[in-house]
């Protein structure tokens, strides 16, 4: 059942020993999607706690509401959990974790009332995933030991909440409003950062000054028709251009000193003379472009000269 899916190790009850067999090392979740029996859960919560690198993922529960988050209790020492079960009626339970999380997925729920503030319990938390929770969201600023965070569907006024983050290197905003980016370089020390279809955001200028930028990744920002100078960006080496409709100029990009990658790809107004400040630029080795019609993509890869991008390599900027 789930031997053509190495990345995904699928439960399903009665756990047998052939989900419980050893995981491939490529292996990036475990998880299950319907309700699994005590029992069940006490074999499950032994082989986390044998492989701890991987978190398990609680998800679907289709056919059932969910009340909580009460099997946790089998789990007292799993270290990476996430939980996208949109029936969730509360996360009781929750608190069964131990302090020592590493790892934590909050996805979205139909509910409304469910609070952030139960963050305050886990001071050792380097991952966080939210997805449309707000309510006592300032229990984020607790987690200094914080280092990668992804916020989706979120909306606040400004990024103010998250300055105790000394130590963030990884931020990804996804959908609603995080209009105001200007205390961006005020944020731990940012290696990467992803902002995907923010709602209204138009002004990028504070990205210019995110001088440990490794990977930037702009992605359906209808509103953004120009980039700042990445002139001091003197680590930045991956950029992807994703669906950039406004943008009007990449000249930007190409002051990047130790640009080594290039992606562009979806619908874009963006023609071949717009690459030409790249042509000769003394680090780039790599650019894939894919701008929805044939003849500018075969143009620009002429004009580049250049390998595509090694897509498989995920995060092999971070030095």
């Amino acid at each position: 059942m789930t031997q053509g899916y190495p990345f995904i190790r699928e439960l399903r009850s009665p756990v047998t020993d052939d989900q419980l067999r050893p995981l491939d090392p490529v292996c990036q979740v475990v998880q299950f999607c319907d309700p699994l029996s005590a029992e069940d859960h006490r074999r499950v919560a032994k082989f986390m706690s044998q492989n701890s690198r991987v978190p398990l993922r609680a998800y679907g529960h289709y056919s059932n509401a969910v009340p909580d988050l009460s099997f946790l209790e089998h789990y007292p020492q799993l270290t990476r959990f996430s939980v996208d079960i949109v029936q969730l009626g509360s996360l009781r339970g929750i608190e069964h974790l131990t302090p020592k999380l590493q790892s934590l997925g909050l996805g979205q729920t139909r509910t409304k009332t469910i609070s952030l503030s139960v963050l305050s319990r886990f001071p050792d938390l380097k991952e966080l995933f939210v997805e449309g929770h707000h309510k006592g969201f300032e229990a984020v600023s607790s987690l200094q030991s914080l280092e990668k965070l992804t916020l989706k569907s979120i909306t606040l006024p400004d990024l103010s909440l998250l300055l105790p983050l000394r130590r963030l290197w990884w931020l990804d905003l996804k959908l609603r409003g995080i209009t105001d980016l200007s205390l961006l370089p005020q944020i731990g020390q940012l290696k990467y950062l992803k902002l995907w279809m923010v709602k209204g955001l138009s002004d990028l200028s504070a990205i210019g000054s995110l001088t440990a930028l490794q990977c930037l990744l702009l992605q359906a920002l209808k509103n953004v028709t120009g980039l700042p100078s990445f002139k001091n960006l003197k680590d930045l080496r991956r950029v992807t251009s994703d669906t950039m409709k406004g943008l009007k100029s990449i000249e930007s990009i190409a002051a990047a000193p130790a640009l080594e990658e290039l992606l562009a790809v979806g619908e874009s107004s963006l023609l071949p003379k717009h690459f030409a400040p790249l042509v000769g630029h003394l680090t780039l080795k790599r650019a894939s472009v894919f701008l929805g019609r044939d003849w500018k993509n075969q143009e620009i890869t002429a004009l580049l000269g250049l390998p595509p991008c090694e897509f498989a390599k995920g995060d092999f900027l971070f030095r």
